[in-house]
């Protein structure tokens, strides 16, 4: 019986970290390979941020001008990758909470394996997936006449901030998907949380012209923040930037967000991982 027992027990002590990173690029490829399996959910993500694209860039684009003729479209688009990226929290949690009601995670524990291995992989792997959905995104963009303007070593830290900013908001949702009873509370509550982030932001409208007491929850946004960044990495205007010190040097106050989304949110969502019942 003891031997049995020890068998099942995750593997620590000496070489834990190497053996963590090892399990979790294993639940990381596991994750991956269910994309091509049901294709749907990516495809719908990538049809969602589409009508994004269409709906403002077409419809509203023309009653938005920009101070000196700027190109809507070039403001529009850094926002809607942002955008994509908040929203990428969704897709985490609502796959863990899945995991957890299939029994997945039930099953993982039983496995001589990391237990950091799985929240790890989770995180990976939907950077990964929401990396696949940037370049189909890029691609709607340049139809649309989006442009990077500054060159491809800014383009690539746009990008690399993207990606970081990823793994950041999913934490938020494994924390979420670990947090709710089922999977259509996961696909409510996270909505719930990620809709005013997007919104009150620099996404779509300036926020200057937001009620005073919300300029300054937009200006402070970290969606509102990686826009900025990735408006002034790339050249695209940006020309309601304000004097205040989020605008001034958004991606520090980016970089800043994302350590302390990560600093909150994976504690959160390991603590809550470890007290779930076996």
């Amino acid at each position: 019986m003891t031997s049995g027992a020890s068998r099942t027990k995750p593997r620590t002590g000496v070489g834990g970290l190497r053996q963590s990173a090892s399990d979790g690029l294993i639940i990381t490829w596991r994750n991956l390979k269910r994309i091509p399996r049901i294709p749907e959910l990516a495809i719908f993500a990538v049809l969602q941020s589409i009508m994004f694209v269409l709906l403002f860039a077409f419809v509203f684009g023309g009653a938005i001008p920009l101070p000196g003729g700027g190109n809507y479209r070039e403001y529009l688009m850094p926002g809607i990758f942002a955008q994509t990226i908040v929203f990428a929290a969704a897709t985490t949690a609502i796959g863990m909470s899945e995991d957890v009601h299939k029994g997945l995670i039930d099953r993982f524990r039983s496995l001589p394996m990391a237990r950091s291995a799985i929240l790890i992989g989770r995180a990976l792997s939907d950077v990964v997936y929401n990396g696949g959905i940037l370049i189909v995104l890029m691609l709607s963009g340049l139809l649309v006449g989006w442009t990077v303007r500054t060159g491809i070593p800014p383009f690539l830290e746009g990008v690399g901030l993207l990606l970081l900013f990823a793994f950041a908001m999913s934490w938020i949702g494994i924390w979420l998907g670990l947090s709710v009873p089922s999977v259509e509370v996961a696909q409510q509550a996270v909505f719930i949380v990620l809709f005013p982030i997007t919104f009150v932001s620099n996404v779509f409208v300036p926020p200057q012209t937001l009620p005073s007491w919300l300029q300054p929850i937009a200006e402070w946004n970290p969606t509102s923040t990686l826009t900025a960044s990735l408006r002034g990495l790339w050249g695209n205007p940006n020309p309601y930037a304000s004097t205040g010190f989020p605008s001034q040097h958004p991606v520090l106050v980016t970089l800043l967000w994302v350590v302390v989304i990560v600093a909150v949110f994976a504690p959160l969502g390991i603590r809550r991982y470890r007290s779930m019942s076996h």
